[in-house]
């Protein structure tokens, strides 16, 4: 049947893995969890040579799915598992996209599936969970299907970006924008985003500058986080193009930084956009800076003044905060052989930094624990890597009269230092070694206030569905490598 009818057999195939999706087929037990995991990876393996078929296919049951009206929290359950089930099966599909598929093909996956991908993105509800789980599977599979067909991704964002030079402010619709945060990008397609924004930046409404200027600053993550080869070669022969077109959008989000708000909104970009330029960063180091280069001096003077709290603007303090901690953590994928000019102006910020991040008596806080934890790890992590004997921060985190996110902060920069070293220079767990005997006594005290419920400060809170359920995971990792 599958050497005579092919589309038939592949159909047989796609309606099975239908069929036994919760939504439809009631509640999983072991039997049929291990069913549609095998009707998961035939689809998988069947995607290898007949693309179109499964990805139309798993579109159309996805399309279908997330139009259902369902009533009850069995069905809602049932339908988020199937939704993540179907999602899941998508990325590892497209991930293994045959290189030569037909160009037809790449317009059905863009008219078909991009829409019901981006349905997850943008319909985000923050603080629900089945949202946030559903929005990081769909931006897997956006992930994914730009791998292969990065044109037909980039051509809807440049098209929306065109359509928000003529809009009306109050009808401005940036989710579109926001793919951006989501897609694969090596250098020439960073390049490519870089002059689309240049070209069109100014005429934007304003709300579409800020969706710009915060999702190509993720864009410059994705590329250096999935192509690090790429951004340690540009300090080693830097790109022309690159920094020209870094250095045109750094004058215009210069421009557009009118306000105290506005600065704050940008200096995150901006020292991104200013790393793309190795040798402006050179040039501004030395004592006699060209007219066209001043305001680049003046950015970064602005920034250590705002991290030593002498700016007069709390938002400036925690948005020179941000982009330092960004600046550190580019630094570490640059071979200090290479550029040791970065590395100064690194050294000439690290230490406020660290007093502004880590003081115990004046904990830093935005009001939003989670992304002030990510970035304390992020600046924990970054300044292990950049120099592993200097750990007088280490030692704040673990002082028993610490708070406990000090703890919990160290106890994941210590996971992903064990887990992720991707660059040969980026040292081994084995240089914190020697605060072993701490570590243990930290863990062992944390439990203590965990179980007694009691202490100086309140214990970690094991809530479902929180970050704080990776502690125990973590800090297992961590005691078993010390």
């Amino acid at each position: 049947m599958a050497a005579h009818k092919p589309v038939e057999w592949v159909q047989a195939v796609v309606n099975r893995f239908d069929e036994q999706l919760p939504i439809k087929a009631g509640q999983q037990n072991t039997h049929t969890k291990v069913s549609t995991e095998h009707n998961k990876e035939c689809l998988i393996n069947i995607s290898k040579y007949k693309f179109s078929l499964v990805i139309s296919g798993l579109t159309n049951i996805l399309k279908n799915v997330n139009n259902m009206r369902i009533f009850g929290e069995t069905a809602e359950k049932n339908l988020y598992l199937s939704q993540l089930i179907i999602l899941d099966t998508l990325e590892k599909c497209l991930a293994g996209q045959p290189k030569d598929t037909m160009r037809l093909d790449e317009t059905m996956l863009v008219k078909q599936l991009l829409p019901e991908i981006c349905h997850f993105i943008h319909t985000y509800r923050e603080g629900n969970q089945h949202a946030a789980e559903l929005r990081n599977s769909a931006s897997g599979v956006l992930f994914s299907l730009s791998c292969n067909n990065f044109n037909a991704v980039f051509s809807r964002i440049s098209t929306r970006l065109q359509e928000l030079t003529v809009c009306s402010e109050d009808n401005a619709d940036v989710h579109d924008i926001e793919l951006l945060q989501y897609i694969s990008v090596d250098c020439s397609k960073l390049k490519r985003l870089l002059q689309e924004t240049v070209f069109k930046f100014k005429a934007l409404k304003k709300v579409a500058q800020l969706a710009v200027i915060n999702s190509l600053e993720k864009a410059f993550w994705n590329w250096v986080e999935n192509y690090p080869d790429e951004f340690t070669k540009l300090y080693q022969t830097p790109q022309t193009d690159m920094a020209d077109c870094a250095e045109k959008l750094f004058d215009l989000v210069d421009g557009f930084a009118e306000s105290t708000k506005r600065k704050a909104a940008v200096w995150p970009l901006q020292i991104i956009l200013l790393v793309l330029c190795p040798e402006i960063i050179q040039d501004i180091a030395k004592d006699v800076v060209e007219e066209t280069k001043m305001n680049k001096k003046l950015f970064l003077d602005n920034l250590r003044k705002a991290l030593a709290g002498h700016s007069g603007s709390r938002q400036l303090t925690e948005s020179a905060a941000i982009a330092c901690v960004k600046l550190c953590k580019a630094s570490t994928y640059i071979n200090w052989e290479d550029n040791s000019v970065i590395f100064l102006l690194v050294q000439s910020m690290v230490v406020d930094l660290k007093n502004l991040l880590f003081n115990p008596s004046k904990p830093f806080s935005r009001g939003n624990q989670n992304a002030d934890v990510d970035l304390m790890i992020d600046c924990l992590v970054s300044c292990f890597r950049i120099n592993p004997q200097n750990n007088q921060h280490f030692k704040i985190c673990l002082a028993q009269n610490s708070p406990s996110t000090f703890h919990y902060v160290l106890v994941n920069s210590l996971h992903r230092i064990i887990t992720n070293s991707a660059l040969d220079w980026w040292p081994k767990i084995d240089a914190v070694y020697c605060h072993s005997m701490e570590l243990r006594s930290m863990f062992s005290e944390t439990l203590h206030k965990a179980i007694q419920g009691c202490g100086a400060h309140p214990a970690i809170r094991m809530t479902p569905g929180g970050r704080t359920l990776q502690f125990k995971k973590q800090q297992r990792a961590a005691i078993h490598a010390l």
